[in-house]
């Protein structure tokens, strides 16, 4: 797929979006995030995104702050429930977003920040 590569690179939330084929990211109360508020390791810190709305094609999370922002991209289906977890990795203290993208080309997030106390990235 020819959108990865920009959308991996991606700085922003409005880029990543733009990336994946999105558009201007909204933020929705029907799109959770979950996570710690602190992370002890930043290696490995849980999160999830979810949402309750039909008509999403992927689910997306991002760490506004590491290098590379866009962290996990899961393609949904309604034949599935839109919830999805994973462990992301983060350098510094950062907003996590939750994003969906949706079948009319809408994007919808949550955020949260989670704040790391030992950095994943050797720091």
């Amino acid at each position: 797929a020819n959108w990865s590569k920009e959308a991996f690179e991606a700085k922003t939330l409005a880029e990543a979006a733009k990336g994946l084929g999105g558009g201007v990211p909204t933020q929705s109360p029907q799109v959770t995030i979950t996570g710690p508020d602190i992370a002890e390791n930043g290696a490995v810190v849980p999160v999830g995104a979810a949402t309750s709305l039909a008509g999403v094609k992927r689910l997306a999370l991002m760490v506004e702050k590491n290098p590379n922002a866009l962290a996990a991209v899961f393609d949904v289906t309604d034949a599935i429930e839109a919830n999805v977890s994973t462990r992301v990795k983060m350098g510094q203290s950062s907003n996590v977003y939750a994003v969906a993208f949706m079948n009319d080309g809408k994007v919808l997030y949550a955020q949260k920040e989670i704040k790391v106390t030992l950095g994943g990235c050797g720091g």
